[in-house]
């Protein structure tokens, strides 16, 4: 049957679309706006050209911008593959001229439609995976911006009262509470701790006495006030409290990831793998796409997810590995911190990890290693339907 393939470089406003034949002639290149009437008119007009023959779409983007075109798409019943930008930029060098227009790019984008059968189809995922990924990706906002201002406010502790920063533990909500009320050494050392214990416990803070010993004991290492020690105080109030709101909303996504994740079907086999909780798990099947239809191997996941070494061989250098440089760098995270963690809780990840590091294999180098193998393990789980078992299953001969 005859094909025509259809290159679309993704824009913002707009899209660049070329058409081309078997042979690599342009039958239409034209920008459309990302706008339903123009796009589905643009649809058609390709349709038209290809008077019965099949129609291969490819572009460089999954999602974002071109969403509404891919939308389009499937509900035409068009083939759709994605080429990764990365590639495109690297065989334009291959094409004759030197300039760059999105006209240009789609007609790579077109021809290597044409000339590759290895680009993966684009599939719409389902509500639950969109939804779990829109929440991932919000909360590793709100952790992103967190850490940031944490960071300033040990920062600016540090400059004004550096022993109480040295003995408060930013990662707790008893020290933020106390930042809010006192800052200061003088004003800690004027409460006295019986005051500050009393202050502490009237707003629900846990182990309110030691903590207020502690912060007693650091205002009396220090009785010099330094320049501007006003305004840093002021500035340590509105960080503690602003940090303390991000922990608010973070909780509030973390229950919200915790129901939606417990309603997939594969919740109960990806949780059940050890260092793998309901953040972890929801970041994985956003990630894949809520099944592993496009990894028919393990070793397709693994090389998605970064965790397979890349060959990098010439001449008389043979067994040359190196990292990936193309892999799905949130799945990497799932994967290398799943397996941080089951070292601490799971037998078999403790005897793996400690094998390696007896063969002479770095901390980081044993991690990946053991994250490889969980690879292998939670594919096989999601394929036979079935959790994971601290003592593997006696398999009866046949």
């Amino acid at each position: 049957m005859s094909r025509i393939w259809a290159g679309t470089d993704c824009g913002k406003t707009h899209h660049h679309t070329l058409v081309m034949d078997a042979e690599g002639h342009t039958l239409l290149s034209r920008r459309v706006a990302s706008d339903e009437p123009e796009l589905l008119q643009l649809i058609a007009e390709v349709l038209d050209l290809a008077e019965g023959s099949a129609v291969t779409w490819a572009m460089d983007m999954t999602g974002g911008e071109p969403g509404l075109l891919i939308n389009l798409l499937a509900n035409h019943g068009q083939e759709l593959v994605y080429i990764p930008g990365v590639a495109v930029n690297r065989a334009t060098d291959s094409y004759r001229g030197q300039g760059k227009t999105d006209a240009r790019d789609a007609h790579v984008i077109a021809d290597q439609a044409r000339m590759r059968k290895d680009l993966l189809p684009v599939r719409l995922d389902e509500e639950a995976v969109i939804e779990l990924r829109l929440l991932t990706e919000h909360r590793a906002d709100l952790v992103a911006d967190r850490t940031r201002v944490t960071n300033r406010l040990r920062a600016l502790l540090n400059s004004m009262f550096p022993a109480l920063e040295r003995a408060l533990d930013l990662g707790n909500a008893g020290p933020l509470r106390l930042l809010t009320g006192y800052q200061t050494p003088a004003a800690i050392r004027r409460a006295g701790a019986k005051r500050l214990t009393t202050w502490l416990r009237n707003r629900k803070v846990r182990s309110a006495e030691a903590l207020a010993a502690k912060a007693v004991e650091a205002a009396d290492r220090q009785h010099t006030a330094v320049a501007g020690e006003k305004a840093i105080a002021k500035m340590v109030h509105t960080l503690a409290e602003e940090v303390m709101t991000l922990n608010e909303k973070i909780a509030v996504i973390d229950k919200l990831i915790e129901g939606r994740f417990r309603e997939h079907e594969l919740a109960e086999v990806i949780s059940s793998m050890p260092g793998i909780g309901t953040t972890l798990g929801a970041e994985f099947l956003a990630a894949v796409g809520g099944s592993l239809d496009a990894f028919p191997t393990a070793d397709r996941l693994a090389a998605f997810a970064g965790v397979s070494p890349a060959p990098r061989d010439s001449g008389k250098v043979s067994g040359n590995l190196h990292r990936p440089q193309r892999y799905h760098r949130r799945l990497q995270r799932v994967f290398y911190t799943s397996a941080l963690i089951s070292v601490q809780c799971d037998p078999n990840s403790r005897a793996f990890y400690d094998r390696k590091r007896a063969e002479g294999k770095r901390h980081t180098q044993a991690v990946i290693a053991l994250a490889r193998r969980r690879v292998n393990v939670l594919w096989a789980l999601i394929r036979d339907r079935r959790c994971y078992e601290m003592t593997p299953p006696v398999t009866e001969a046949a």
